[in-house]
């Protein structure tokens, strides 16, 4: 075969004629071929990446051929997904990193390649946070026969075999080089931890009850045009969290649950990330949790018990279509001189935002945690919530033992920072927890 005579010659140092060594296979020349286009990537060095992927699709109507470089190429992405997961990083990462770094069509395949690698796994060994994700991401097994699936991709996709090649070698790459993450939870084929059965399908019910009608108090109060309204919205949300989230600790002290806290990561994208980021930090305080912002990943991992972190991701994101509404309705921004403005503007009304959040937060932290002590069972309620924001901060300690505190940035623009604030004052929301001004990074 043309491909194999191109590829199968003597190395450095190598005999100039080898006649009793047997040709290497199929299989070995796609892994070597597949291994010199990773090289040729790491190193930047395009014609030589094209030139190996253009090896690695000739020879189309050659069956064997064909079959021994897709099965290299969908071992590679398997091996590359299941490093992924070692390494800390779950479904709903991946494909985000993947679409802030190459293209929807990588975002597919990647897709593709996660939902072949979980079938591995038995379902009790998966965690309900990645079946979470993995139903929402969509990431199914749509081919009949593994060896098919490739070239069935490309002729979804409308691609000839040397895009399909490209677009698989890329995203092996980039999943090869995926940095190590914190643990935020057991990665698939560990034996899952339920909480006692006596309480498990009530608090499931109970959650599913609750976030319903926060996530409708929270549409109403992004889709309405009338501030007063958002805002009386957005309070009884939060309130309904709170209240949740005080029962949760309680029964969960009760019943012997003796589960700490667990992770999620939030996506925190660009534009405006630094402001986006110190938002999603006093949400999360808000709430007894945590979050480490990871500027270079675009995401933060938010670190407390499952029921707050729930309640943060849905508060934050409404939060976050509010402000961004308010900021997109104030317009334009231009100087004396007709030179935008906007993108200060931009910056300092999510900083002052964020801020002012923060501030309201503060000020109803004592008044919300004083309300529940009051009540029924409030005598035993704050011994509860000591230990489980200790058992958060633990975690964060152990995590991220190198965190670095620090701030935004600075903010040029005066005019943009009176307008975030007037816009957080419309948000008024009930805290739980003192915020600080700081925000870590990792």
């Amino acid at each position: 075969m043309p491909v194999r005579k191109a590829w199968w010659r003597p190395r450095s140092g190598e005999a100039a004629a080898r006649p009793s060594a047997a040709a290497p296979t199929s299989a070995e020349l796609a892994a070597e071929l597949t291994a010199e286009a990773l090289r040729a990537l790491s190193h930047g060095d395009d014609g030589g990446f094209r030139r190996h992927v253009a090896e690695l699709a000739g020879e189309p109507d050659v069956a064997e051929w064909a079959h021994a470089v897709d099965r290299r190429l969908a071992a590679a992405l398997q091996d590359g997904v299941s490093t992924a997961w070692e390494r800390g990083w779950q479904p709903a990462d991946v494909i985000r990193f993947v679409g802030r770094r190459r293209t929807a069509r990588h975002v597919r395949l990647a897709l593709d390649a996660i939902a072949a690698e979980m079938r591995a796994y038995s379902a009790a060994t998966v965690d309900d946070q990645w079946r979470e994700q993995l139903a929402v991401l969509g990431a199914e097994v749509w081919w009949e026969h593994d060896d098919e699936h490739l070239a069935a991709w490309s002729e979804g996709e409308e691609v000839d075999r040397a895009e399909m090649v490209a677009c698989a070698v890329e995203l092996v790459h980039l999943l090869a080089g995926l940095p190590r993450l914190a643990s935020i939870g057991p990665r698939p084929g560990t034996p899952r931890r339920e909480a006692p059965a006596s309480t498990r399908d009530q608090v499931r019910d109970v959650d599913q009850r609750m976030l319903g009608k926060v996530r409708a108090l929270l549409a109403k109060a992004e889709s309405t045009e009338f501030p007063e309204e958002a805002e009386a919205l957005s309070a009884r949300a939060q309130e309904l969290i709170a209240r949740h989230s005080i029962d949760h600790a309680l029964l969960a002290a009760e019943s012997g649950d003796t589960r700490g806290p667990s992770g999620r990561r939030v996506a925190v994208d660009n534009p405006y990330d630094a402001p986006k980021a110190v938002l999603l930090t006093v949400v999360a305080d808000a709430n007894r949790c945590r979050a480490v912002w990871h500027r270079e990943l675009g995401f933060s991992t938010v670190l407390g018990f499952p029921a707050d972190l729930a309640a943060v991701e849905m508060l934050f994101t409404s939060l976050l279509v509010q402000a961004t509404t308010a900021m997109v309705h104030a317009g334009p921004r231009r100087d004396a001189r007709g030179r935008s403005r906007t993108r200060s503007f931009r910056h300092a009304f999510l900083n002052a935002y964020a801020a002012r959040i923060g501030e309201r937060l503060r000020e109803a932290a004592g008044e919300a945690t004083s309300r529940a002590a009051a009540g029924e069972g409030g005598k035993d309620l704050l011994p509860v919530l000591a230990a489980r924001d200790r058992a958060v901060e633990e975690a964060v300690d152990t995590m991220f033992p190198n965190l670095a505190k620090g701030r935004a940035g600075s903010v040029s623009n005066y005019e943009g920072w009176v307008a975030g604030r007037a816009a957080a004052d419309l948000a008024s929301l009930n805290g739980r927890s003192e915020v600080t001004g700081a925000f870590p990074r990792s």
